[in-house]
């Protein structure tokens, strides 16, 4: 009887350390840790060729920043799939271009610079907007928010841009924005400053790693939160 209640209370045990390992790969967590770049690497093919090229991707002031060029894109070493992502960013000085890739795979797929993935813009005045690269969304409203079907595609010019549902979301330049995107199996949310921007489903990808972009304007970045989900928010992420 002893022996038995012995085994029963490892049993007990084990399974509690099961279940909290378990809780702990649940919650969410930073991606950038406000000292180095680790859990990332960069592929900056101007690098390839040029040995003086600047890594375009440095931390300052406990920040990511993302300085414009020579580009390309800082990747999650790890793939992720079903997951909320909060990010905090603003354009330090010129407004410009810069972009969040999900379910980012096969690096240089597209002009020899972009990997395989769907890309949420952080263009000034077009934050939100899908651009389609080497993968495909669904949008409603498509040929009004993409143009004539008979141009749309995934490649080299093609039609690869869904505009987004609003442009008036973000912030006056040089303040904080806050960019939300949930990915759920096969759909995609964004979310700026509490306004939802764009819903895409029917995705041709559902999981992949995660990229920032290096395109031509510096962007501070103080907050890129992970958290995984098992539904959609249908308002504002709180």
């Amino acid at each position: 009887m002893k022996y038995r209640k012995t085994n029963t209370r490892i049993l007990l045990l084990l399974g509690a350390i099961v279940f909290s390992q378990s809780c702990v790969s649940q919650v969410s967590k930073n991606l950038f840790n406000g000292k180095d770049l680790d859990g990332w690497h960069i592929d900056v093919p101007t690098m390839d060729s040029i040995p003086s090229a600047i890594n375009p991707f440095i931390v300052r002031d406990g920040m990511l920043v993302s300085l414009g060029t020579p580009q390309g894109h800082l990747i999650t070493d790890k793939i992720y799939k079903n997951y909320r992502l909060e990010i905090a960013y603003r354009f330090v000085a010129e407004p410009g271009n810069c972009g969040v890739l999900v379910h980012a795979s096969t690096p240089r797929s597209l002009y020899k610079m972009f990997p395989k993935s769907i890309e949420v813009q952080m263009m000034h005045e077009h934050a939100g907007d899908f651009w389609c690269i080497v993968e495909d969304i669904v949008t409603d409203n498509m040929i009004e928010r993409r143009g004539p079907k008979e141009h749309w595609g995934i490649t080299e010019g093609k039609a690869r841009r869904v505009k987004n549902l609003t442009d008036g979301s973000e912030k006056p330049l040089g303040e904080w924005n806050t960019m939300i995107i949930e990915c759920l199996e096969d759909k995609v949310k964004v979310w700026v400053n509490g306004d939802l921007v764009n819903y895409g489903y029917n995705a041709t990808v559902d999981k992949g790693q995660i990229a920032i972009q290096a395109e031509g304007s510096e962007v501070a970045f103080s907050k890129i939160m992970l958290s995984p989900i098992t539904k959609m928010s249908g308002t504002t992420p709180e």
